[in-house]
């Protein structure tokens, strides 16, 4: 007799050369551990787009600084994300190297009292100067003391003016700009925690009022509306309760949803110490937020290590689509 629990054996992963990043990640879904679950992750995220789910993507942490910020504009710019909702962090160090502004490799050990000397600000082993910093400020600040002050703003509507404005002052695409280009919808539901705010109090000019109740209503409409819903997170924290929430509201409100039916999250937390950034997806079913039967992955990693790696490979896998399409 068979034994159902042996019926898929692990593959070696083979070494070759000529391996594009999609072909690394479906030998990786042929492994285990942490190496099968972004290969999985990898077929997940493939699954929404040729479903044509409505892609909800939450980006938390430095991963601006860190260097992720382009991965994030290819995502944009080739309809792999139908909205995102980030921290306020990300978006003014978008803004910040949309900007023509930098921010540095340095060091995680270091005399940070040194760096205080010399106006540099360290993030974990990124640098950057505070001056410049304090430019990125005034640009927002300029920005928004120039907007009409009849009415409160969603975070969509202040954030897409402010990538037009960014447009019109730099050729560089950053996250905002293929954003706004894109007509792809951003939210920042936590704006006040963030240097945006910041520059917002410290400016001369009366602050823009934002309406937070209203993005609420709008990302429930979008999942709502949506004949399948699909979320990616990088991190956790607000941009991923955020959109946890899309479908509690709109149940609440009496529309006709099931929680989000497909799922991705790469993290590094854990879901032991009850913080809603390791909670795992069938956690979140408890709720309503994610669907029965949903499929869903994952991946404990650093995002900077697996995001790249899930992007190219999605590249990849345009391309391939692309070229088998008819002229």
């Amino acid at each position: 007799m068979s034994n159902p629990f042996l019926s898929k054996p692990v593959k070696p992963f083979q070494v070759d050369a000529s391996l594009k990043a999609q072909d690394i990640l479906e030998r990786m879904a042929e492994t285990s551990f942490q190496g099968r679950n972004l290969g999985m992750a990898f077929h997940i995220w493939k699954r929404m787009v040729e479903d044509e789910a409505f892609i909800f993507f939450g980006l938390a942490g430095a991963m601006v600084p860190a260097g992720m910020r382009r991965v994030i504009v290819f995502l944009l710019q080739n309809s792999l994300i139908d909205c995102l909702v980030s921290t306020g962090a990300n978006l003014f160090h978008d803004c910040h190297e949309t900007l023509g502004r930098k921010h540095f490799q340095g060091s995680a050990v270091v005399d940070d009292d040194e760096l205080r000397a010399h106006q540099v600000d360290r993030i974990y082993d990124t640098f950057a100067s505070d001056l410049e910093f304090q430019q990125t400020d005034r640009f927002i600040s300029d920005f928004a003391g120039g907007l009409p002050q009849d009415h409160p703003y969603t975070t969509r509507q202040f954030l897409f003016l402010l990538g037009q404005q960014l447009s019109r002052k730099s050729d560089e695409d950053g996250i905002l700009t293929a954003a706004a280009k894109a007509e792809v919808p951003v939210y920042c539901p936590a704006i006040g925690d963030s240097s945006i705010a910041i520059a917002l109090a410290v400016g001369g000019s009366t602050p823009a009022q934002f309406d937070i109740v209203a993005d609420v209503r709008e990302t429930a409409d979008l999942a709502a509306r949506a004949a399948s819903t699909g979320v990616i997170y990088v991190g956790g924290g607000t941009p991923k309760n955020f959109i946890q929430q899309t479908e509690v509201t709109a149940a609440l409100r009496g529309d006709a949803v099931s929680g989000h039916q497909y799922a991705v999250q790469i993290t590094a937390d854990a879901p032991h110490w009850g913080g809603l950034s390791g909670c795992t997806f069938a956690e979140a079913q408890s709720w309503g937020k994610i669907s029965a039967g949903a499929r869903k992955i994952s991946v404990h990693c650093d995002a900077t290590i697996a995001l790249p790696l899930l992007a190219s490979a999605l590249a990849d896998w345009l391309e391939g689509r692309s070229a088998k399409k008819p002229k």
